[in-house]
């Protein structure tokens, strides 16, 4: 009997490991309002190319030349996005110092951050960077 018990808890804990990726993956509509579309231009402070989504962090100046430091968030690394984006800025990629416009779906939180839509470059190129599900 208690062979048959350990068999069973063995079983239930490997099928608990085994479904907790899938429950860590959290829908980007309940994150960000697709009903808040924004449009941030500042300076390039840096990208993170991470999984599951890419990080960029963005500064913008206001009129009165207080600065707000943005964070976009992107679609996972697999998209073509992060091929252009992370290739070297003499092949267009991107290039932290630089001016760059972004555009995306601002947080429910209240906080400066969003999901990337589009990104206008420097030399006026814009690249979609996500177009699909907000549930996905």
């Amino acid at each position: 009997m208690l062979s048959k018990t350990w068999k069973t808890h063995a079983v239930l804990g490997a099928l608990l490991v085994a479904t907790m990726p899938v429950a860590a993956h959290h829908s980007i509509a309940s994150q960000y309002d697709f009903d808040k579309e924004i449009a941030i231009t500042g300076v390039l402070v840096r990208a993170h190319w991470i999984r599951p989504h890419s990080i960029m962090h963005l500064e913008e100046t206001a009129a009165d030349g207080t600065k707000q430091k943005w964070l976009f968030e992107t679609a996972g690394l697999n998209r073509a996005l992060s091929g252009q984006l992370r290739a070297a800025p003499s092949k267009g990629g991107l290039t932290p110092g630089r001016t760059y416009t972004m555009y995306g779906f601002k947080a429910r939180n209240g906080k400066l951050m969003a999901f990337l839509k589009e990104l206008k470059m420097p030399d006026g190129r814009v690249i979609v960077a996500w177009f699909g599900d907000p549930n996905g």
